[in-house]
This record gives structure tokens, sequence and C-alpha cells, in this order.
């Protein structure tokens, strides 16, 4: 390129995010397999998020929960398992490695030596760090001859993960804690556990658990680099800050991972603003034929892909659309950006509302009633409210 970056602005910055996180209509995908290789990670703090994700970018959105309960449970092609920023996500299970090693260590180490702390002092000495070696070994047998376990069923097995501890003595938040709800955390942050089917809905957020599949053991150096070339191909172009707050690492870690991959900067605004694609990705992407509309549900992994949100979020409407803690309520798409809101009512019908409506006539209108017809037809008796309430959504839904 002669020393002249390449500029990407946001009119290709959509074109990219309709096609590569399966949202304009041709790009939908077939399997909840497609999807999530697309998006990498599906959140998964919100149970309901990972299907109505999956449903919004499948072509045949009515056999979203059979597929994908049979791609978590069944098949095991999907896993859901603790990854950045000590967050539940949804990944391809041949992504499982390489999420643990990038990411998990790090995590893992601090949540174990926390975990020892706050136990041995909130006991006052009475449950030691050896104490917890010959429980969790005892919790571990006893979850691998069930196969699948709620905590109530491993306690039975294994009483002593129902002892307790003091959290924060002498503190505003001081509270107790149980062995069993802290220890299954850091298992799973370890990766040697991971949910396994809820109990009852596919919305239910009470999961068993279950021993983790057998993965090979990658240096983080390794790993590291191979995340974000995965990252950048369904997300790129992105900027320093928008790879350190997605995956949680120092700055010093992306700066390495992106030299590591030979990523590629470009400019995604005249004069200034580096972001980083991959080698193999700086050919210009062309706009889907035609434009789209799609609702997307709270946690998306698209409306939290990036950090630096105004190429598709107008700063005006986060107030409505975001809680306190800055996780995204159900959106409403046109055409690369978001432009409102919807809620599920108690009747199960699907309401929205713009809150951005330059540009946006009857035909583009029609068009997102279209897809909230559409999700309101395969929601069916089914309803979801978000874990993560926010005001427009509140608003809507009453």
């Amino acid at each position: 390129m002669d020393g002249v970056r390449r500029h990407i602005g946001a009119a290709e910055r959509r074109a990219r995010l309709a096609l590569r996180q399966r949202l304009s209509g041709p790009a939908r995908a077939a399997t909840p397999e497609q999807v999530a290789e697309s998006l990498v990670a599906l959140h998964g703090t919100d149970p309901a998020t990972v299907y109505l994700a999956v449903g919004a970018r499948l072509v045949d959105a009515g056999k979203t929960v059979a597929e994908v309960e049979r791609a978590l449970y069944e098949d095991r092609t999907l896993v859901r398992m603790h990854g950045m920023r000590h967050t539940v996500f949804v990944f391809p299970t041949e992504l499982a490695a390489v999420v643990h090693a990038s990411t998990g260590l790090a995590n893992a180490a601090k949540a174990r030596a926390g975990l020892i702390k706050n136990m041995v002092t909130g006991s006052d000495g009475r449950l030691t760090q050896e104490w917890l070696t010959e429980v969790e070994a005892s919790a571990l047998a006893a979850l691998a001859r069930r196969g699948q376990a709620t905590v109530t069923e491993l306690t039975r097995d294994e009483p002593r993960l129902k002892e307790q501890f003091v959290y924060g003595a002498g503190k505003s938040y001081e509270a107790s804690q149980t062995v069993s709800s802290r220890l299954m955390r850091v298992l799973g942050v370890e990766g040697r556990v991971v949910r396994g089917r809820p109990l009852g809905a596919w919305t239910s957020s009470q999961f068993r658990w279950a021993v983790a599949p057998p993965h090979p053991e990658l240096p983080p150096a390794e790993a590291q680099p191979e995340l974000l070339r995965h990252w950048l191909m369904a997300c790129g172009p992105a900027t320093e800050a928008d790879l350190k707050w997605w995956t949680g690492w120092k700055v010093t870690d992306v700066r390495r991972a992106l030299t590591a991959i030979g990523a590629v900067p470009v400019t995604l605004v005249e004069g200034g603003a580096t972001a980083y694609v991959t080698a193999d990705d700086e050919e210009p992407v062309a706009p889907p034929a035609e434009p789209w509309a799609a609702l997307l549900p709270g946690l998306d992994p698209t409306a939290m892909g990036w950090q630096e949100r105004d190429w598709y979020l107008a700063p005006q409407l986060r107030p409505a659309l975001f809680d306190r803690s800055g996780n995204v309520g159900p959106t409403v798409w046109w055409n690369g950006r978001v432009v409102g809101g919807w809620a599920q009512r108690p009747d199960g019908e699907v309401v929205w509302r713009l809150l951005e409506t330059e540009g946006l006539g009857g035909e583009e209108r029609a068009a997102i009633e279209t897809e909230a017809a559409r999700l309101t037809s395969w929601l069916g008796d089914n309803r979801v409210t978000p874990r993560f309430r926010t005001p427009l959504e509140r608003e809507l839904s009453d």
C-alpha cells in the first residue's frame, strides 16, 4: 500500500456488519453453528439472548430453539463457558481451547486466589485451601458420575459444598456466601466445568453443570493472536480500544497479538482514528443488494461488539437503550444502524418504536414491521423479559 492507509468509512463498516454478522436477508445462516462461527461469541449472560440472537440470523427462525438445543446439548458443537471479561458466552466448540488459553487462564488464577482469600478470611481459618482441594475433587467426581447436575444435586453427594463464609466482613456489602456458588464459578472460569441444560424452558437462567469436554492446552502467546484473528474477520476494522474492551486484555497483549497476525492499519476518519483489519481483508466490501431490517435482543453481540459505537449507534439514543451498567437492551436496526428499540408485551405481541426517523418512510417501516411479525410468530407462547432492563424496553412492555 506504499505507506498510504486505506480508509474504511461508516458506510463500508455497515456493509461489513450486514454481511459478516449475517443480518441482511441473503446473508442469513442455515444453522446456529454458522451464526456462532460468524460472530465468534454469543453473549450468554441472559440465556434468552443466545436464542434470540441466533433466530434473528437464521433463514428459518422457527427452528431456532430446537437447533440451538441440538448444537448445545446433543451434538456439542457449541459450548457455553466463561470467556472474555469474566462473561459467559456461547462459542463454537473448536474455539474453546483458544478462548480458555487467551483469556481464561489469567482470569482463572485471579478468581481462585480471590475465592481462597475470601473463604479463609471469612471463616476465621476454618475453611482452608487444603479443605477446598478435597471438596472440589469430590464434587467433580460426583459430577462426572451424574453426567449433569444442579448445585443442589451436587450438595447431596458432597454436603460440604453447603458451607458458608462471610464476604466483606464489616463492609457495607457484607454478605454470607456459599462455597458451592463461588467454587462452581471458579471451576467454570478454569475451563473444568461448563453449563449444561437449563431447568425448565430455554429462557431459564437455572442451569445444570457438566464436566467440560477435554481440549488441548495452548500457550497464551499462540491463543491470543488466533482469537484476535477470528474476531477481526467478524468485526474488523476495529481500534485498539475496541479490541482491549472486547477481550479484556492489557493493551500490550492486544498490540502483541496484532503484530503476530500481521494486522493492517486502516483509517476510520479522514486524517486519523487508526483501526485494524487482517492482512487478507483489505479489499473493499460492497453493501448488500437490498436494505435490511433486524430486531436484535438485549446484549446482542453486534450491538455490544465494539466499544466505539457512534458509526452505528447515535449517542443521543443510548439513554433509552442501555441500562446504568452499560448493557444494551433490545434494538431495532435499519440498514446498519440502530434506529429504535423493541419489547414483548404480556400478550406476546412484539412492539417497537423508532428513536431516529431520518430517511425512514413507509417502505422502511413496513420492513421493520415484517421483522417484528416474524419474531412474534416464532416466539409463539414464549415470553421473554431481558435480564438487564432498559428504559425504552420497560415502557414498551407495559
